[in-house]
């Protein structure tokens, strides 16, 4: 081994006796600067600790210096550290859709009524707190430290009342992202670029990830049920309300229920209360916007003022081609009711008012070709099958609907990988009607999508909003409910969700189920998920027990 140099073993010695007495002055000024970015000590082994006496700070950086614990505790800010999108979070089942700077110190001074503490990676935590202008508590127990950023999620899913905050690149689907104030990092209505997005701090950069961009990010919105004859057609055509109007609705609220429909159920009394046109907002601002077409529309319809054969008005269609829908699922139990030539019809029409769909074609063949869509630079493929209709089901040479087994669905999710989809979405019709919760063979089949190499499963035909589950990692919709329809006859059958999810690049990191009432017997109406939305978001985290982990 060769001997180093003395001038090189002398350096050396001077430099190992400058850093530590320069370390505390000038990595950790009194909070962040343009240079600087502080943070605390890393946390117990046990993974979250409240944290003890540790010093006060102020919420704006100043030139005070920190106590020597504070300086011993915390490592100083690596030369690369730089400026990161922060977001706040909370649990997955929280109501809640934006925090605020005043929030956070009521939380941290323990008189919120929604939050008991604050929770926080532990070494970015000075930065973070610096970031929302707050400062550490009196009451050490407002403040958690999280070992790392997927503890911290772990604890989300314990408990509904704690405030967190993370690194944007860290948040995943399992915790729900909160808008600061108005602006959103995530959704449709989400910022476009990270000059716009507010909350920032200096923090050194972590291995194997990079850095988060709002422009790379896209979003999806999926719909339940549409279907456009009977009572739809009825306000639509004979009322003269348009075909534009489904996607007109903004905000509604329910005032009263009362008794009883026709079948026996308990109705809600209800008022719009503004924003008109969010849902089209929502739909239009989409990257990508799907639902279930449920009846046919062929060239020669016919329309029906009762009963269950559907057939629509291919002018209809336009309504949805404006609202923004670029693709429609047709395997389900109404698709042939207009026969074979109406499945063909139906594409044709679709396709006029560049619709894409799949799930029903001219034979088997076609009807399990996915539809491959670009979103956010990512293929995107989705593929339709229906469970209930069995007699609906498409052959080798007469049209009809593509049908779900664990075999067609492996076979057809690789060959959409060879296609070169990035995502593969399986869009079953599926399940028991009126029913929130998946039966065995169900669940079996939905589990069977996702070992086949499937990145969600979104099902519909129940006309009721249902479970939810995570399987590998991977989420379920059993069902969404209604979008478009006329079943008035009960809330369950008038309330549904709107899914919006938002990917970064190919993987979901965001999934928010929006509650939703059908007015007009045709109009979904955005219902507030802390007030009467509660209901429908209610029914269905109480179908998905012991299947979402979240």
């Amino acid at each position: 081994m060769k001997r180093l140099p003395l001038y090189v073993v002398l350096g050396l010695l001077l430099l190992a006796v400058a850093i530590p007495m320069s370390g505390g002055e000038l990595g950790f000024g009194g909070g962040p600067t343009a240079s600087t970015a502080p943070s605390t000590s890393p946390s117990p082994s046990a993974g979250v600790a409240a944290i003890g006496s540790a010093p006060s700070g102020s919420a704006t950086p100043s030139a005070a210096t920190p106590s020597p614990t504070a300086v011993a505790s915390s490592p100083p800010a690596s030369a690369g550290a730089a400026q990161v999108l922060i977001v706040p979070v909370t649990q997955f089942r929280s109501t809640r859709t934006s925090t605020s700077r005043a929030e956070v110190a009521q939380v941290l001074a323990g008189t919120s009524t929604r939050y008991d503490a604050v929770e926080l990676v532990a070494g970015d935590a000075d930065a973070i707190l610096a970031a929302v202008g707050a400062k550490r508590p009196a009451d050490p127990v407002r403040l958690i430290l999280s070992k790392d950023a997927r503890t911290l999620s772990r604890h989300l899913a314990t408990s509904r009342k704690r405030l967190a905050f993370l690194r944007a690149d860290q948040v995943v689907p399992s915790i729900r992202a909160l808008a600061w104030g108005r602006a959103s990092l995530f959704g449709v209505g989400r910022v476009r670029s990270s000059a716009r997005w507010p909350l920032k701090a200096r923090l050194r950069a972590t291995s194997g990830t990079t850095a988060f961009d709002p422009a790379r990010t896209w979003t999806l919105v999926s719909g339940g049920d549409i279907m456009l004859d009977r009572g739809v057609a009825q306000t639509l055509t004979i009322r003269g309300k348009g075909a534009d109007f489904p996607f007109d609705g903004g905000t509604a609220a329910i005032t009263s229920r009362y008794c009883c429909s026709s079948f026996g159920w308990r109705l809600p009394r209800t008022q719009r209360t503004g924003g008109g046109g969010a849902m089209r907002t929502l739909v239009h601002g989409a990257d990508l916007a799907i639902a279930n077409f449920e009846n046919p529309a062929p060239d020669a319809f016919r329309y029906h003022t009762s009963g269950t054969r559907f057939s629509a008005d291919p002018k209809l269609i336009k309504g949805l081609a404006t609202a923004g829908i670029d693709w429609v699922g047709l395997a389900n139990n109404h698709i042939r009711d207009a026969g074979g030539a109406g499945i063909l019809q139906t594409i044709r029409n679709l396709n006029r008012y560049r619709i894409r769909s799949s799930g029903a074609g001219k034979n088997i063949a076609a009807a399990r070709k996915p539809a491959i869509l670009k979103a956010g630079g990512v293929k995107v493929a989705l593929l339709a099958y229906d469970t209930i209709a069995a007699y609906y089901t498409a052959g080798p040479t007469t049209p009809g609907s593509a049908r779900l087994s664990a075999k067609v669905v492996k076979t057809d999710v690789k060959a959409a990988r060879s296609a070169g989809a990035d995502v593969v979405i399986v869009f079953p019709h599926w399940g028991t009607e009126y029913d929130a919760t998946p039966f065995p063979g169900q669940q079996a089949l939905a589990r069977a999508a996702v070992d086949a190499g499937a990145d969600l499963v979104i099902g519909n035909h129940a006309h009721w909003a249902g479970a939810m589950e995570v399987y590998k990692g991977k989420p379920i919709w059993y069902a969404l409910g209604n979008f478009v329809f006329d079943q008035t006859w009960s809330e369950l059958t008038m309330e549904g969700i709107t899914l919006e999810l938002t990917f970064r690049g190919k993987a979901l990191v965001q999934a928010r189920m929006r509650p939703h009432i059908i007015l007009d017997k045709a109009q979904p109406n955005l219902l507030d998920p802390t007030g009467d939305g509660r209901v429908v978001m209610g029914q269905i985290f109480d179908a998905s027990k012991g299947l979402l982990p979240w």
